[in-house]
């Protein structure tokens, strides 16, 4: 069965050379025609190709010519319809940031990874918590934090000590960056629909930024993060390669 494919690919040379192969192969429609988008490349060529699916909700299938490629499947160029029309599928709801700087300005971002906090300076940042409207924290001296979704949780949350958190798990990750007080604060696991504020604490005098994914927002005093049900996103997986068994292998390498 054929299917109209939108090719993309990171600027790496092994992605380049997969593009011009696959398009003379199966051709190349415009994205805002295709049935599914085709990313090449590692996992920042998928989210790339993943945030321009906000609106159209098309479903994205990737293939590793990077380095890491947690959220590709492995490369081949053979029998690609057959694959696709076969591959497993994964809902993804992104996070939605709403930072607001120092000046007042409001700034919203849609992150499907995670949504993180980092000092600019030297100086470590001290934030407030708050967790659906009622504080948790009220001091945390740390170098950032971050909330991560299921999806996010085996990238930077995972270095940062974070859990790995199964596809449909329905819950976020709330990991701090190098703690400082309190110390033995590891962080903590929220439901998946709960609202996180972090309010900076003297923001002029130890500046933070805000990213969701790499959209960063400079000098901010208060962030709001909470789930964005209505961009749903589609990930296709070949079959024994799906997202959700991934996450599983994750948790058992050493």
């Amino acid at each position: 069965m054929k299917i109209q494919i939108a090719f993309t690919a990171s600027r790496r040379p092994e992605a380049q050379e997969a593009l011009e192969r696959l398009t003379k192969r199966y051709g190349q429609c415009p994205e805002a025609e295709a049935e599914v988008v085709v990313a090449l490349g590692g996992d920042g060529a998928m989210l790339d190709a993943m945030r321009r699916r906000f609106d159209d909700h098309k479903p994205v299938y990737g293939m590793n010519r990077g380095t890491v490629g947690f959220l590709m499947n492995d490369f081949e160029e053979d029998d690609l319809f057959e694959r696709i029309d076969k591959a497993s599928k994964a809902t993804l709801l992104p996070l939605r940031m709403v930072a607001t700087d120092v000046h007042g300005e409001h700034f919203e971002r849609l992150a499907i990874n995670e949504v993180s906090l980092f000092r600019q300076t030297a100086q470590s940042t001290k934030l407030r918590i708050r967790v659906d409207e009622r504080e948790r924290m009220n001091e945390l001296t740390c170098d950032g934090i971050m909330v991560a979704t299921p999806a996010g949780s085996t990238a930077y949350n995972l270095s940062a000590h974070g859990p790995i958190l199964p596809i449909g798990a329905n819950l976020m990750a709330l990991t701090p960056v190098s703690s400082f007080r309190p110390r033995r604060w590891r962080g903590a696991l929220l439901r998946h629909d709960a609202k996180v504020e972090f309010e900076i604490v003297e923001p002029n005098r130890r500046p933070v930024s805000a990213a969701a994914d790499n959209q960063e927002v400079r000098d901010i005093a208060h962030v709001r993060v909470m789930e964005d049900r209505s961009k749903p996103l589609t990930m296709l997986f070949d079959p024994g390669h799906a997202l959700d068994e991934r996450i599983l292998r994750e948790q058992f390498a050493f």
